[in-house]
C-alpha cells in the first residue's frame, strides 16, 4: 500500500508539474527570448501618461504598467528585462499594439466594443466623463452655446462623435477642427483659434493645471459620454493579459491602487507641482470593487 501511495503520488507531482511548466506563448514569450518590452506611452495624457521631456515617462497609467512589468520580470525570472518607451497617438495606438510594435499600451485609451474586436483590454482602472473645456470668460456652460462656435477635439477620439449625438445637441451646428494630440487641442482653446475642447474630463482638468494660467479655464457642461479607461495589449493572449490583471486585483485588493490614485489625482505632479484635484468617482469605486473589462456601451446603457 505504501509502495502504491508513493507512486501514485510521484505521479502527482509530475502532472503537476507539467500542467504549470507550460511553454510560453504570445508576448510573455517574445520578451523572455528578447529581454525587453515596449511600452505604448502617450505626451499629453496627463495625469495618465505624459512625457517629462529627456526621453521620460511619467502617469497614473504608466505606473500602473510599470508595477505589472516589474511582475512580469518575476514570473519569468529574469534578471534584467528592458523597458522601453515608445509614444504614441491617439491615430497610431491600436495599429501599433495589432502589428506587435508596442507590447503594452499605457495612455488612455477608451475601451468600447468597436476596439474589442482589435485588441484586449486589461480590467478597467479609471472611469472619465467626456465634458468641455472653455476659457473661464466665455459665458460657456452648456452645450446649446456651442451653436456657431469653433469646438476642438484631438483627431483619433471619439469626443466629437459624442458631442454631436447627445440628445441636448439636436440643431446645434458647431464648427469642428483637430488638434494632433491632447496638448495641440488645448493650444486651439488657449490661443483663441477654438472655443471649446471636448475631451475627457481626466486629459482636460490635467491640461488645465499645467497651463500658464489655470484659472483662464474651467470645465463646464453636461457629461456627454461615461467611458472606462484600461490598459490596452493584443488580442488573444490570455497569459499576458492575466498577468497586467492579476497585478491591478493585488493592488486594488491591498489598498495599493488607491494610493496611487492619490498621488497622481489628488497630490501635487510634476512638472509644475499642480494638482488634477479629481477625486475618485462613484462609477470608479464600483468598478473596483467588482472589477470586469467592460466596454464603454456597458456604462451608457
Amino acid at each position: 500500500m505504501k509502495r502504491m501511495l508513493f507512486v501514485f503520488s510521484a505521479v502527482a507531482v509530475l502532472v503537476s508539474g507539467s500542467a504549470t511548466a507550460q511553454p510560453l506563448t504570445g508576448t510573455l514569450k517574445k520578451i523572455q527570448d528578447s529581454g525587453k518590452i515596449v511600452m505604448g506611452v502617450r505626451d499629453s495624457s496627463s495625469p495618465l501618461s505624459y512625457t517629462l521631456g529627456g526621453g521620460k515617462y511619467a502617469g497614473f497609467h504608466v505606473e500602473l504598467c510599470e508595477k505589472a512589468i516589474d511582475n512580469i520580470k518575476r514570473q519569468l525570472k529574469l534578471p534584467k528585462l528592458e523597458v522601453q518607451y515608445m509614444a504614441v497617438t491617439s491615430q497610431n495606438r491600436i495599429p501599433l499594439t495589432e502589428n506587435g510594435t508596442v507590447d503594452i499600451e499605457c495612455g488612455s485609451t477608451t475601451n468600447n466594443a468597436a476596439r474589442q474586436k482589435q485588441v484586449a483590454f486589461a480590467v478597467t482602472t479609471y472611469i472619465t466623463e467626456v465634458r468641455t473645456a472653455v476659457k473661464a470668460n466665455s459665458g460657456i456652460s452648456s452645450i446649446a452655446q456651442l451653436k456657431g462656435r469653433t469646438v476642438a477635439t484631438t483627431t483619433g477620439t471619439t469626443s466629437v462623435q459624442h458631442l454631436r449625438k447627445h440628445e441636448r445637441s439636436k440643431g446645434i451646428d458647431f464648427k469642428e477642427i483637430y488638434g494632433k494630440d491632447h496638448a495641440d487641442s488645448f493650444l486651439l482653446l488657449e490661443s483663441g483659434r477654438a472655443e471649446a475642447f471636448v475631451m475627457d474630463d481626466n486629459i482636460l482638468a490635467g491640461l488645465i493645471a499645467t497651463a500658464k494660467t489655470p484659472s483662464d479655464f474651467k470645465i463646464v457642461g453636461e457629461v456627454l459620454s461615461v467611458e472606462p479607461i484600461a490598459i490596452m495589449m493584443r488580442k488573444d493572449d490570455a497569459a499576458l493579459k492575466k498577468a497586467v490583471d492579476d497585478t491591478i486585483r493585488a493592488m486594488v485588493k491591498s489598498s495599493e491602487f488607491e494610493k496611487l490614485y492619490n498621488k497622481w489625482f489628488l497630490s501635487p505632479i510634476p512638472p509644475r507641482n499642480t494638482s488634477v484635484n479629481l477625486p475618485m468617482g462613484a462609477t470608479l469605486k464600483a468598478a473596483l470593487a467588482n472589477l470586469n473589462d467592460k466596454p464603454m456601451e456597458e456604462y451608457n446603457k
